[in-house]
């Protein structure tokens, strides 16, 4: 199964989703009989977690629940259940995919509250999801690869990196990246704008493979 997530704010002319995209037609047309299920974020944000999500960790924390399929145990009172009711389906999905496909811009250095929503709610203590890839295809206003001056101010790539490892036991992690967007705008910039083009047509024909 793959399980495709879009997170840009921008529903029309967004690199991050146009990547995700062509990604998601290229798996979906290798693997035909396989499920597909998409969600976006942007449009249909989760909520951010709330008391009841911190007593259900800590259930599972204090009484050691590693497996997966028991979480629903923590669940004891009313307001529980109804964290518990947030969370279900998306762990579902998650737990089902082979592939997990997040289409992100970068904002402000790092990645859109409502990614992070997801992910705060999807995840527990000492929890694994090994066996799964992660592919990231993101749209970033300037340039951060390795080399550049704002290399040290990517804290996408490196958050997502270390949070799929850390959390989730997973390092089959692909970063799929357009960099310099906003050389289509910002005067600034404008004598990049063919950097620009060379990475977005790169990172198309590594998201078509």
């Amino acid at each position: 199964m793959l399980l495709h997530l879009d997170a840009s704010a921008r529903r029309h002319a967004s690199f991050s989703r146009k990547l995700s995209s062509v990604y998601a037609e290229t798996w979906r047309a290798a693997h035909p009989d396989a499920r597909y299920v998409y969600r976006d974020l942007a449009a249909h944000p989760v909520p951010h977690i709330g008391e009841a999500w911190t007593e259900l960790c800590d259930h599972i924390l204090e009484h050691e629940i590693t497996d997966i399929s028991r979480y629903r145990e923590a669940a004891r009172t009313p307001a529980q259940q109804a964290a518990w009711a947030v969370v279900e389906p998306l762990l579902d999905e998650v737990v089902a995919a082979d592939v997990i496909l997040i289409g992100t811009p970068m904002y402000n250095y790092s990645i859109p509250s409502t990614l992070k929503a997801w992910l705060d709610q999807i995840t527990f203590p000492k929890m694994s999801l090994e066996g799964r890839s992660f592919v990231v295809t993101s749209a970033r206003g300037g340039a951060y690869g390795p080399g550049t001056p704002r290399e040290p101010y990517d804290h996408q790539e490196r958050y997502l990196r270390d949070f799929f490892k850390g959390h989730f036991r997973v390092e089959d992690v692909t970063f799929i990246h357009a960099e310099l967007v906003n050389a289509r705008l910002d005067p600034a910039l404008a004598h990049l704008r063919e950097q620009h083009e060379q990475s977005l047509a790169a990172a198309l024909k590594e998201a078509a493979q």
